[in-house]
C-alpha cells in the first residue's frame, strides 16, 4: 500500500480512517492550540514530546533528547487517539512532514499495517480548500496494543559500525552536521564517517519528491549492506527513513541520536 496520501484522497476517505494531528515544531509548545484552531475533520491531537516520547535525562543521557516512549505509554495514548489495527491510520503536521512521520515510524514499528503521511501536510491540506474543523474533535476508544520491534534500530556501537561498514546519515541541516553551528546540542559536529542527507532534500514545496529524484537524494546508499539514520534526538530522522521507504528499502534508526552520541565524551566527533 502507498505510504504518502493526497489532500485529496484523504477527503474521499474521511470517516473511514483514524487521522493523527502530529502538529510540532523544534522551539515551539503550541500545536495543540494551533490544533484547536483548525485541523483535518474527525483528527485526534497528538503531542510529539509527551505521547510520541518519553521525558529525557537531566542532563541528556546516552537516550538523547526524545528517548522512545515507553510501548504501553505509548499505546494508551494511540487508543486514546482512537487507533485501531484494522483501521488505516493517517499522520500529518505542518512541518513538512518531520513530525508526523515519526508517528508513521512508531504505529509501524509497532506492527500497525498500514500508516500514511498527508502530503505537504496541514499546509497542503488548507492550500487545496479541504474542510476544517475547530475544537477538539470526539474520538471513539481504539484498541491499539504495544507491539515494539517490528523495525531496526541501532544504538551508538551500531551507529559506529554502519557508518564503518555500510551507510550511516545524519538527517539534520548542512551546517550542524559540518560543525559550523549547533543551535540545541552542547557539541557540534557529526559521527565520524556519516554522510549528509538533510530532511529538506526530500521536499520540493513542502511535498515529497519523485522516488525518482530521491532515488538521487540518496545515491550514497545504493548498494550498502546496510543503511542506519539519525538526526539531533531521533525525530526528524525518521524523515529520511520514510524518504528511504518510499524507494522500497529499509534502514535502521539510531534513536537517541546525535544528542545521545554527544552525551558520552568518550564518542569520537568529526567536523567538515
Amino acid at each position: 500500500m502507498g505510504l504518502l496520501i493526497s489532500p485529496e484522497e484523504l477527503a474521499g476517505v474521511l470517516g473511514d480512517v483514524t487521522v493523527l494531528d502530529v502538529r510540532y515544531q523544534l522551539g515551539r509548545s503550541d500545536g495543540h492550540e494551533e490544533y484547536l484552531a483548525g485541523h483535518v475533520p474527525g483528527a485526534a491531537y497528538v503531542d510529539l514530546g509527551t505521547d510520541l516520547a518519553d521525558p529525557p535525562g537531566d542532563p541528556v543521557d546516552e537516550r538523547g533528547r526524545h528517548p522512545l516512549p515507553d510501548p504501553h505509554r505509548f499505546a494508551a495514548a494511540m487508543q486514546g487517539a482512537g487507533v485501531r489495527r484494522d483501521r488505516t491510520v493517517v499522520v500529518y503536521d505542518d512541518w513538512g512532514g518531520r513530525a508526523a512521520t515519526r508517528a508513521w515510524w512508531l504505529l509501524t514499528d509497532h506492527g500497525h499495517p498500514d500508516v500514511r503521511v498527508l502530503d505537504g501536510g496541514w499546509s497542503w491540506w488548507t492550500r487545496s480548500g479541504q474542510e476544517v474543523e475547530t475544537g477538539e474533535a470526539r474520538t471513539a476508544e481504539g484498541d491499539f496494543t504495544a507491539d515494539p520491534g517490528h523495525l531496526p534500530v541501532v544504538d551508538a556501537d551500531g551507529a559506529a559500525r554502519v557508518a564503518r561498514e555500510g551507510v550511516l546519515v545524519d538527517a539534520r541541516a548542512g551546517e550542524r552536521y559540518r560543525g559550523e553551528t549547533e543551535p540545541v546540542d552542547p557539541v557540534a559536529g557529526h559521527v565520524p564517517g556519516a554522510v549528509s542527507v538533510p530532511t529538506a532534500a526530500n521536499l520540493v514545496d513542502g511535498r515529497f519528491r519523485p522516488v525518482a529524484e530521491l532515488a538521487e537524494v540518496y545515491a550514497a546508499t545504493d548498494g550498502a549492506g546496510e543503511v542506519a539514520a539519525y538526526c539531533g534526538s531521533g525525530v526528524t530522522a525518521t524523515h529520511d527513513l520514510f524518504a528511504i521507504a518510499l524507494l522500497g528499502r529499509r534502514a535502521a534508526l539510531y534513536p537517541a541520536s546525535w544528542s545521545g552520541w554527544v552525551s558520552d565524551p568518550r564518542h569520537p566527533v568529526e567536523t567538515a
